[in-house]
């Protein structure tokens, strides 16, 4: 327990994270859910929607729309949401899926649409490409002073053979979370170019210290060439309630991915996800600064382990999210091998960076208790003094 904060054992719970045939008996940080009860005033909304005692087929209230866009314009200086200009939708992945349809009938030929995104990119970036007939078309982010940074001439090249440009932001696996000077850089490219931007945000709430999120939408100039997507899921533990949203402030192109939701049946809520998200918004803030607080204390406890006792691991300067990003290449074996021995020896389980698309790193989820990480990363300290 941090002040808001509760960590619970979720073991028994019928949780991928804890409970798949891969995770049990293990301490997983893998899985990008968290370990830590609701905040009250959405478990109290559930229970008050609970005791209704009827589930059927919801319509989506005006309450969510205004939540979603008062949340937004208080907290992040985001204004213009409205109900004209939002979609509801199951998650942010079946979201991207959909609006890559609207835009391969936009783009009005038989050539796949090109998908431009930043490397290593979300593993389900891959896979809803690959999985919706689309060409990727990456641009592979550059570390430099043991931070990763964008290779502006490439992304110029690359923006010249592509249609769309799928953003992270903030990015997932990395943990940049890019100034208002990058994004308005990229903007900038993404119009010269006549890319569409879809701008995936669902880790917006996870800025460290000294830096801060910056909706896309604040700085973008066409209303026709971009869309965001969003979830209270991430920010609030409620992944499982599956409820997101679409920001399209272009009315035709509005339609069109209205139209590829229904293609997809993606456009059916749980009344769950609904009074959770409107719980969210108005009334989880405090909540949700404590829940900030702690991560970004595991994140200051895993550097400080590693500096003083695994001192050939670098993590990144991680800016938020709650998904460290360490690099593991001084071991001398790909991170899957590392990953997988870990798990064998440790019992415990990390994400390879493979999956991501890229080589030397593992991916750690920070959203668990103290001791929980604590214990994991003793045992890696233990595994790996076992191997070098």
């Amino acid at each position: 327990m941090a002040g808001s904060i509760e960590f619970i054992d979720r073991s028994g719970s019928d949780c991928y994270k804890w409970d798949s045939d891969e995770a049990k008996g293990t301490l997983p940080l893998w899985v990008a859910d968290m370990d830590f009860r609701a905040a009250q005033p959405i478990i109290d909304a559930m229970q008050r929607r609970l005791d209704h005692g009827v589930f059927g087929y919801s319509i989506v209230p005006q309450a969510n729309y205004d939540a979603v866009a008062s949340w937004f314009s208080r907290r992040h200086g985001w204004s213009g949401i409205s109900r004209d200009n939002l979609l509801y939708t199951t998650a942010v992945v079946p979201a991207i899926a959909a609006i890559f349809r609207a835009l391969q009938t936009r783009k009005n030929n038989c050539e796949p649409l090109r998908v431009l995104t930043f490397t290593p990119a979300y593993n389900c970036f891959f896979a809803c490409i690959e999985n919706m007939g689309c060409t990727l078309v990456p641009s592979p982010l550059v570390v430099r002073d043991n931070r990763y940074g964008i290779d502006w001439d490439d992304l110029e090249q690359k923006a010249s053979d592509a249609d769309v440009f799928l953003l992270c932001n903030p990015h997932n696996p990395t943990g940049r979370v890019w100034s208002r000077d990058e994004l308005e850089h990229m903007a900038d490219i993404m119009r010269r170019k006549h890319l569409f931007v879809l701008s995936d945000e669902i880790h917006c709430e996870f800025a460290f210290p000294g830096h801060a999120y910056t909706p896309f939408a604040t700085l973008a100039h066409d209303d026709a060439d971009y869309c965001v997507c969003m979830s209270a899921s991430k920010a609030f533990n409620i992944a499982g309630l599956l409820c997101a949203t679409i920001f399209v402030p272009n009315p035709e192109l509005h339609e069109q991915i209205n139209h590829a939701l229904e293609v997809h049946e993606v456009n059916g809520l749980n009344p769950f996800g609904l009074v959770a998200q409107v719980a969210a918004y108005n009334e989880c803030a405090d909540w949700l600064d404590d829940l900030n607080g702690y991560i970004y204390a595991n994140f200051c406890f895993l550097r400080d382990f590693l500096d003083g006792h695994l001192p050939m691991l670098k993590l990144h300067e991680t800016e938020g999210t709650y998904l460290a990003w360490v690099n593991i290449s001084a071991l001398g074996m790909t991170s899957r091998h590392f990953c997988e021995q870990l798990a064998r020896n440790a019992r415990v389980l990390l994400n390879p960076s493979e999956m991501y698309g890229g080589e030397g790193y593992v991916r750690i989820n920070l959203a668990t208790s103290r001791e929980v990480l604590a214990e994991a990363l003793q045992r890696m300290k233990e595994y790996i003094d076992s191997v070098i």
